[in-house]
This record gives C-alpha cells, sequence and structure tokens, in this order.
C-alpha cells in the first residue's frame, strides 16, 4: 500500500496544559505526550509534516527580551528573531520526542526541524490595521514614545494599560519549500511553518525581509499542505470533534461536515469562536478549495482513533 502524507498541525496552548505549569520542562512533558500520538500515526503508514503555534511560547521571548532591556541594559530582540527563536526551541521539543519514541519502538525514521520563513503580502490589508496584541504592558507615556521612536502601533488594553499590537497578514508562500519537499521525500518526518512561519516580505531585489508581524498556524499550515500535496490536514486541537450551536441548547456534536456546509456555518458567525474555531475552519475552507483531499480536527489523544473513523470531525469537498 502505498504511503499517505498529512500535515498536523499542533497548537503552541497544548504544550501548555496547566496554566501554573509553563516552564520548559513542563513544555517537554506535554510535548512527550503529543508526540506519541504522532509516532501512532507514523506506525500506521503515514508520512508526517508537522506544523505548530507559538502563541505563549513567542510571548514568553518577548518578555525576557523586554525585562532584559529594562533592567539589565540589554538590546531588545526584534520580533521576527523572536519567532525563529521559538521555532528552535519548540521544534527541538518536538523532534527530540518524536527520537525517542521511535527507538522505544524500533522505527528508524529521521526527524528534522526546518527553521521556515513563510512569505507576506507587503500590502495585505492587516498591516494597516494591526490588532494582534504581543509583549507586556506599558504606560501611556512609555507606550507613545516606542510608537514615535520604533513605528509602533500601540493600543490601550482595556484599562489594563497600554500594549503593541501588529498584523496579521495571510501566508501566500513557504519560502523553504523546496527543501521541506525533498526531506519528506528522503523519509524524513519535518516539523516546519512554526509558529506560522517567520514573516517575511519581498525585499525588492528577488530576497526577503523580516516583519513584524503574527501568521495564523493554522493558516500557514493550510497553505504548507497544499504545497507538499498532501492527502489529509489534521488539526489537533483542544476538543474531540466540533460542535455547531455551541454551548446552546441546542449542540451539537458534528461527526462530518461537507466543504458546502463548513462555508455556510462559518458565514452565519454564530457558531464557531473567532480566536478559537473559526480560523480552523477557515484554513480547512482554504485547503479544500485550493485542491486538498481532506481535513480532520480532533485532540491529540485521539488521533488514531479519528484516523479510524470513531471519532473527530472530518470535512470533506461534498
Amino acid at each position: 500500500m502505498a504511503k499517505k502524507l498529512a500535515v498536523v498541525a499542533v497548537g503552541g496552548n497544548s504544550l501548555i496544559l496547566d496554566p501554573k505549569k509553563v516552564t520548559v520542562e513542563d513544555q517537554y512533558r506535554a510535548a512527550t505526550e503529543t508526540t506519541k500520538h504522532i509516532a501512532d500515526m507514523i506506525e500506521a503508514g503515514w508520512d508526517v509534516a508537522i506544523g505548530h503555534g507559538n502563541g505563549p511560547q513567542v510571548g514568553f521571548i518577548i518578555r525576557r527580551s523586554e525585562i532584559a532591556a529594562k533592567y539589565e541594559g540589554m538590546h531588545e530582540v526584534p520580533m521576527d528573531v523572536c519567532g525563529a527563536d521559538s521555532q528552535g526551541a519548540i521544534g527541538y521539543m518536538l523532534q527530540q520526542n518524536l527520537q525517542n519514541e521511535f527507538a522505544r519502538r524500533g522505527i528508524n525514521k529521521p526527524v528534522a526541524t526546518v527553521i521556515t520563513q513563510v512569505k507576506v503580502d507587503k500590502n495585505d490589508k492587516a498591516f494597516q490595521n494591526p490588532t494582534k496584541p504581543i509583549g507586556g504592558f506599558m504606560d501611556e507615556a512609555e507606550a507613545k514614545k516606542r510608537a514615535n521612536e520604533m513605528g509602533w502601533t500601540v493600543v490601550e488594553d482595556a484599562g489594563r494599560g497600554w500594549r503593541r499590537v501588529v498584523a496579521s497578514p495571510i501566508p501566500i508562500e513557504v519560502v523553504e519549500i523546496e527543501a521541506v519537499k525533498k526531506l519528506i521525500d528522503a523519509g524524513v518526518v519535518v516539523v516546519t511553518v512554526g509558529g506560522g512561519g517567520i514573516p517575511v516580505i519581498d525585499d525588492g531585489q528577488g530576497g526577503c525581509i523580516g516583519t513584524a508581524a503574527v501568521i495564523d498556524k493554522d493558516y500557514a499550515s493550510s497553505l504548507l499542505a497544499n504545497e507538499i500535496n498532501a492527502d489529509l490536514f489534521v488539526i489537533s486541537t483542544a476538543v474531540e470533534k466540533v460542535a455547531i450551536n455551541f454551548g446552546k441548547p441546542d449542540q451539537k456534536w458534528l461527526d462530518r461536515m461537507t466543504l458546502a456546509e463548513a462555508k455556510a456555518y462559518l458565514a452565519e458567525g454564530t457558531h464557531f469562536a473567532k480566536g478559537s474555531m473559526a480560523p480552523k475552519i477557515q484554513a480547512i475552507i482554504n485547503y479544500l478549495e485550493r485542491g486538498g483531499k481532506q481535513a480532520l480536527i480532533t485532540n491529540p489523544e485521539n488521533i488514531g482513533r479519528a484516523l479510524r473513523g470513531e471519532t473527530g470531525t472530518w470535512i470533506v469537498k461534498e
């Protein structure tokens, strides 16, 4: 039987299972559990590329940088480099855990992390309306000083203080895609588009330059799935299945959705929360409309059962 290829998008929050346990060691232990389920998938005959989120982790890196600058006179780290740092750290945790799990199971399969740039359009309308808060809180004077001196966009955040906000543009190209393809063709499990990828824009000379932005990891993983012609796009998240009318008396868990149904539910605007499930559904819609085959949403511990058709929500073309 010919092997099939899947992209699995793992949430950055899935490495923080308890808000009181956020250390690197805690995240490593969480990654251990997540990679066991991905190893199950690989053992069942799938080739896999792994995308992951980095929201909490890149936030920690930025705060460390801000604190070191304020109290120790250290230079602050640019946001695109913070994203690269998080890719390396999370990739390390995922790849080492997978390597260790393969060793326990006697699976001879290499794993590698690719520090991945993802190109965005400098004219994306998101740059005219930044909305993603990053970094710590500031008083008004400091916020406006940074806005004037560093070109930041700052906003007052519900009476809690001022924060920097950045754009969340749409990903249009995985820069390292040829390297990723060659690794997959060679049988390597690839960790890539971490945190949605390091956002870069065209420098006008055929190259790229980093930019301060946040790319949705599900959108980037969706694009990756299309670019490597994946047979399946899996979003690993906090719920076993997707529900419509969530939290209401007529809540209904879904085993299956067609592309048309997913678009209709999303358009209604009441079923999927904008900050959580809505972008996941949109990412899957994008994948299917660009020629993708099928997609699955479930939690990590149920990936194996879902692949056997026992749970999860499947989204298909028709």
